[in-house]
């Protein structure tokens, strides 16, 4: 059973979500056109600027007018923080609702999501970098036990959140190291800020890997190698954020000479497979997400009557 989030006096969004290769980019763009509609991307990828075939970002003539907002606003080599993404997005949703259009945040990143739509509370941190760099030489000369346990002993909550992940485990630490607190004090969920309607695009598993595999091999038609040797050609770091995209991550090793452009696609291939297991794995612990079947006809047109049906319920005088 699907549950409500929140009050519905609250500003209204609808969230378009579901895995890699479901349509969600269309889906947005085909319903914020319906209903006076802008989106707002929850793409982790979609944030960087010359990264366009190998996350399907939507061209300007894809996106049919329709603005789209928090997408093209880091430089490759940036680290963009959780906190700056719900920053940017907040933003962007306060300016829409401002003009009297719906908001529409699309994408299948659910750290992005979760920390839009449950109002979450994000420590405003910046990266240290020599600080990072210290204890990253720690772990390669200790190991990651040594921070794990002085973790611990700061912040028990947020240790055994962490687990012996280097990258929590340092962020933790980054985090006391800065403002003296705990990151467990500092994190949490607030009150969700906004009334929404959260649609789950899917295809079951047979066409789903087959749809994957065909927009795989598009990617690479339209020019993807040659988009992430421009990439590196240009300065981009190979081991920057961006660059572990999939479709980029494993067109390295064959630009660098070390396998086949054949083996290449046959990996993007395989972690997509698995990329996208684990976002469903996300996903389904969402007991507020709508599923919708794209491979079912008038799935579309179900979506667009769930929209409706939310802003009806919106516009009715409430029950005394």
């Amino acid at each position: 059973m699907v549950t409500p989030r929140s009050d519905p006096t609250q500003p209204p969004l609808i969230v378009i979500t579901g895995p890699t290769g479901t349509g969600k980019t269309h889906a947005g763009i085909e319903l914020a056109l319906r209903f006076d509609g802008e989106v707002i991307s929850a793409d982790s990828r979609y944030l960087y600027r010359h990264f366009n075939i190998g996350v399907a970002k939507p061209s300007e003539a894809d996106r049919r007018g329709v603005p789209h907002h928090v997408i093209d606003v880091a430089d490759p080599n940036e680290v963009l923080t959780l906190a700056a993404y719900q920053d940017a997005a907040f933003a962007a949703i306060a300016d829409i609702q401002a003009r009297n259009k719906l908001p529409f945040l699309v994408g299948g990143t659910p750290l992005y999501l979760n920390s839009v739509v449950e109002g979450w509370r994000i420590p405003r941190v910046p990266p240290n970098a020599a600080f990072r760099a210290e204890l990253e030489e720690e772990i390669r000369q200790a190991g990651i036990e040594v921070l794990a346990a002085r973790l611990a002993t700061i912040d028990p909550i947020a240790s055994a959140r962490s687990g012996l992940n280097p990258r929590r485990i340092i962020r933790a630490l980054e985090i006391h190291a800065a403002t003296g607190q705990r990151m467990s004090d500092l994190e949490g969920k607030g009150p969700p800020p906004f009334a929404t309607l959260e649609i789950g695009l899917t295809l079951p598993r047979a066409p789903r890997y087959a749809a994957l595999d065909a927009r795989i091999d598009g990617h690479i038609e339209a020019g993807l190698v040659q988009e992430v040797r421009a990439l590196l050609e240009a300065g981009v770091d190979p081991t920057a954020p961006a660059m572990s995209a999939l479709g980029y991550r494993q067109l390295l090793p064959y630009l660098a000479g070390e396998i086949s452009l054949p083996e290449a696609v046959h990996r993007i291939k395989i972690e997509t497979h698995r990329f996208v297991r684990h976002q469903y794995t996300w996903l389904r612990r969402n007991p507020h997400l709508i599923w919708l079947d794209v491979s079912e006809p008038g799935c579309l047109e179900n979506a667009g009557a769930l929209v409706t049906s939310f802003q009806a319920r919106r516009a009715a005088p409430p029950v005394k």
